[in-house]
């Protein structure tokens, strides 16, 4: 079983729910998943009974590439990172950062329009130097663009992270393998960064953005080499998870769009009707209500978070299954999101499921894109407003389409990405 979580993770996810059902023990090498995948199990393990359950499989591995930032961190720490940014994404706070994101959003449709005619374009890099470029502006009041090779450096670091959970972390780092020889070069590099933007900071306090937060938190630490590495691994984390998981998000909107051009032309008929030719605002995220419905089904379909681990370390029942204490515990959204007892049809393409003016009586747990409980993603509001205001400016100026032969499939890391980037072809709106 560990070859098949290596090869093709989310087929061992999707055969363990279609063969067994809503629970099921699996073999991984020498470890036992404990794998749920029914609403209530998801409410018990990430809600109601959440504090019995850390980070498990994978994050734990991976906390030997990323550090101890929010993502993996536990405990006392975890809290004491969640108090400090979460501040930073209050929602007052958050809307503001509207007029950031439409800047972005026309200084990448002007860079795609270069491309109108020509040789197809990466989307999955361009999107990632729109959500780095927000990123920066909207939390860190810095200009990540002018650090060349950032986005190259944060694939480094997610393959090693991934490495680290195939390898159960039983590789030393010192092996000169290519991979970790890149990653070692990566984490150099965006440690590197780290130390540029907090020089450029200084000890100035007087911002309330997440830098600043962030500088004056781990300086209170009493012995500054703690400080210093915990300012990094949490502006590694942050620098990662406030731009993948966005991008990722953009990506497959774009392909799903592509591929279901009644969807598209409705779209871009509201972002019209909406926006007309000016940039959109904060106020317009209500009025984009199909915008909104493409985005929440896209991220039904490919979860940004396609899997959420947990070890359990207490013994506990979930519904009528025993987990003992230190069982490895998984959750996965991708297959929940596509449970055929709640969702009609789920390999099919239906924003028309997100419709508020018919909701349907589906449980709310069926649907979990950024996680639940007390480690709800905190930048789920700036990554949907993101999302909503660049796909409407897109899909009003552009058209894209997916290069003819190309395939395009899903790349499991720690977000759910395009595999191999995604080459389209540029064209005027329709």
């Amino acid at each position: 079983m560990l070859a098949v979580m290596t090869r093709d993770r989310l087929g061992m996810m999707t055969a363990a729910a279609r063969d067994y059902g809503d629970a099921a023990r699996l073999r991984v090498g020498h470890k036992t998943l404990y794998f749920f995948n029914h609403p209530d199990y998801a409410k018990h393990i990430l809600a109601d009974n959440a504090a019995n359950y850390h980070k498990g499989i994978g994050l734990v591995h991976a906390r030997r590439a990323l550090g101890d930032g929010l993502l993996t961190s536990e405990g006392e720490l975890w809290r004491k990172q969640r108090t400090v940014i979460q501040p930073a994404f209050q929602s007052k706070r958050i809307a503001a950062q509207a007029p950031v994101i439409a800047q972005e959003g026309a200084r990448l449709i002007d860079r795609l329009r270069a491309y109108e005619g020509g040789p197809p374009v990466d989307v999955v890099q361009e999107m990632t130097g729109l959500t780095l470029g927000v990123l920066g502006h909207a939390l860190l009041d810095a200009d990540l663009g002018a650090y060349g090779g950032i986005g190259a450096a944060f694939g480094a670091v997610q393959d090693q992270a991934m490495f680290e959970l195939e390898t159960l972390s039983a590789v030393p780092r010192w092996v000169p393998l290519p991979r970790q020889i890149r990653f070692r070069h990566a984490r150099r590099q965006l440690e590197s960064i780290v130390d540029q933007l907090v020089a450029r900071r200084g000890t100035t306090t007087d911002r309330d953005d997440v830098l600043s937060r962030l500088i004056v938190s781990t300086a209170a630490e009493t012995d500054p080499r703690i400080g210093r590495t915990r300012l990094r691994d949490e502006l590694v984390t942050l620098l990662l998870a406030g731009h993948e998981t966005t991008a990722s998000t953009l990506s497959w909107t774009l392909h799903l769009l592509d591929k279901h051009p009644v969807v598209r032309q409705k779209l871009r008929a509201e972002a019209v009707e909406v926006l007309g030719d000016r940039l959109p605002g904060v106020a317009d995220l209500a009025k984009l209500r199909y915008t909104t419905m493409v985005l929440e089904e896209v991220m039904r379909m490919y979860p940004p978070v396609w899997l959420l681990p947990r070890k359990a370390l207490a013994d506990d029942e979930v519904g009528a299954y025993r987990v003992p204490a230190g069982a490895d515990v998984v959750v996965s959204p991708f297959t929940l999101h596509r449970h055929p007892d709640f969702w009609p049809s789920p390999q099919s393409f239906q924003p028309e499921r997100f419709d508020p003016r018919h909701p349907a009586a589906r449980p709310r747990y069926a649907y979990i894109p950024f996680g639940a409980g007390p480690r709800f993603c905190v930048g789920n509001h700036l990554g949907m407003m993101e999302a909503t205001l660049v796909i409407a400016m897109l899909v009003r100026d552009l058209r894209l389409a997916t290069v003819p032969g190309h395939e395009v499939t899903p790349e499991p890391m720690l977000s759910l990405r395009v595999r191999g980037g995604l080459p389209m072809t540029v064209h005027k709106a329709e």
